[in-house]
């Protein structure tokens, strides 16, 4: 299997936090291999590293949600395993960083959970209902840990994103 990640950062913000291009293929290649993943042929996604006014502007257009949110989800349409791209993440400074203040959690290891919950979104994981959520934390759970993580969830709120984007098109 071969899954590569585009990086865009697009705002100054992201620009400071030293090893983020790391910390994104680190944590891309460990959701893969824990979700046991293989392609046909060699895959993409990409990661937007972006502002709160930019989600906010695609919370609005895709999900009917007029306000910023931490991460959003895009995936590609088709069976997961002859896909050539798995879909977008995007993620917003302001957001995260203030979420993980809050939760007195490293920006690091916040942008992590973000990366493994929005790819667990891009190969269908969901959690609209009890069951999906549960299975879906399950999932995060298990890749943070694998990347030496605390557990994401622990003290923490469920993550505001309450419909993945493609539900939305």
């Amino acid at each position: 299997m071969t899954l590569s990640t585009d990086i865009l950062i697009s705002v100054p913000s992201w620009e400071r936090e030293d090893g983020l291009e790391k910390l994104t293929e680190r944590t891309v290649l460990q959701c893969a291999k824990t979700c046991g993943l293989v392609f046909d042929q060699p895959c993409e996604l990409s990661v937007n590293f972006c502002d709160d006014a930019t989600i906010r502007s695609l919370n609005a257009k895709w999900r009917g949600l007029d306000k910023a949110t931490n991460v959003l989800s895009f995936p590609s349409p088709g069976p997961l395993k002859t896909k050539l791209t798995l879909g977008d993440i995007v993620i917003a400074y302001e957001t995260v960083a203030r979420e993980a203040a809050e939760q007195e959690k490293t920006l690091s290891d916040h942008v992590a959970h973000m990366i493994i919950h929005g790819f667990l979104h891009l190969i269908g994981y969901d959690h609209e209902t009890p069951l999906e959520d549960e299975q879906m934390e399950a999932m995060e759970r298990r890749i943070s840990s694998a990347l030496g993580m605390p557990d994401p969830y622990a003290g923490t709120a469920a993550i505001d994103d309450e419909t993945p984007a493609h539900e939305m098109n």
